[in-house]
């Protein structure tokens, strides 16, 4: 395709060397009399435009068109937003987006639960008080026994703080293999990680956006909120310390849970004992069966393969 100026260039050729009128070298060429003729005119006010919006832009470094059209217009501009975008494109003004870095997990992987202190699983709750200020519930438990280790209330609950309630357990439990957390800032953060790996515990992030890779967490999560800070009104941090203790050794102590056969959390973790291996028979064909974990009541159901013994 010819652009317009080479058929400006070959009519005038045509006028000038062969002397041709106007109206036959533009048909010659295959152009319009008035295209031919057309000029561009240099717009004053446009130019105006383009000298304030590269001020403007150079002022504010991080406005989008859309801000910088409502300053101009603040100033007596008449302009639309398109016509700002178009100038900003052509000067090369349009501010980049800032992409949020996505956090890649790789899948956890799926060990069964066999014994106490395999598996602990934090996370955090958040609620009000009366006066409206947020406190935060830092919520960790024992997959295996269910049992509800800690609930730390305060308005605010640093990596700090956690490590200081993981040391504080570990000083009469043993420590847990692993610990299952999200990705939230106080579990990604140097503290909890140094304490792990000087503890030599392993520290499990889940996947974004997949909360049941720490079901364990999210199903007591629920429970805590309906049956405690659901139903209590709490006035101020130390009164909601009280109030969810109170709940947590009822929980422990108390509450039937159904996962256990209805028994409680502490009596099923009395039972267990600290270790707690899967109880294994051999069928007709010489291969090992899994027929469950002790339990409060006696043996569990057959449930497959002997999973893999965590050293």
């Amino acid at each position: 395709m010819v652009e317009p100026q080479a058929k400006r260039t070959a009519v005038e050729f045509l006028r000038d060397q062969h002397e041709a009128t106007e109206r036959r070298a533009c048909r010659l060429v295959g152009v319009g009399r008035s295209t031919h003729r057309y000029r561009q005119r240099r717009n004053e006010r446009r130019d105006a435009l383009r000298k304030r919006l590269r001020e403007l832009a150079l002022e504010r470094q991080r406005f989008g068109y859309r801000r910088l059209t409502a300053l101009l217009r603040a100033e007596g501009w008449k302009v639309n937003p398109k016509c700002v975008w178009l100038i900003c494109k052509e000067e090369g003004l349009p501010v980049r987006k800032k992409r949020r870095r996505k956090i890649e997990r790789a899948a956890l992987p799926a060990t069964p639960i066999a014994r106490p202190n395999q598996r602990w699983a934090m996370d955090f709750v958040s609620d009000s008080l009366a006066d409206g200020r947020t406190i935060r519930t830092l919520t960790l438990i024992d997959a295996y026994t269910r049992e509800c280790l800690a609930l730390e209330v305060d308005t605010s609950l640093p990596g700090a703080r956690v490590r200081r309630v993981l040391e504080r357990l570990t000083q009469g439990r043993l420590r847990p293999e692993e610990i299952r957390v999200d990705n939230g800032p106080e579990f990604i953060g140097r503290a909890v990680a140094a304490w792990c790996e000087e503890n030599q515990v392993r520290l499990w992030h889940i996947q974004p956006g997949k909360p049941m890779q720490n079901g364990h967490i999210e199903s007591f999560n629920g429970r805590f909120r309906d049956e405690c800070l659901n139903a209590n009104w709490f006035t101020t941090v130390g009164d909601a310390r009280r109030k969810i203790e109170a709940w947590r050794r009822d929980y422990n102590e108390n509450r039937p849970h159904s996962a256990l056969e209805y028994r409680p959390p502490a009596e099923f973790a009395r039972l267990a004992g600290p270790l707690s291996f899967p109880l294994v028979s051999v069928d007709k064909a010489g291969r090992e069966r899994c027929q469950g974990f002790p339990t409060a009541t006696g043996i569990g159901l057959d449930i497959g393969p002997v999973p893999p013994r965590i050293s």
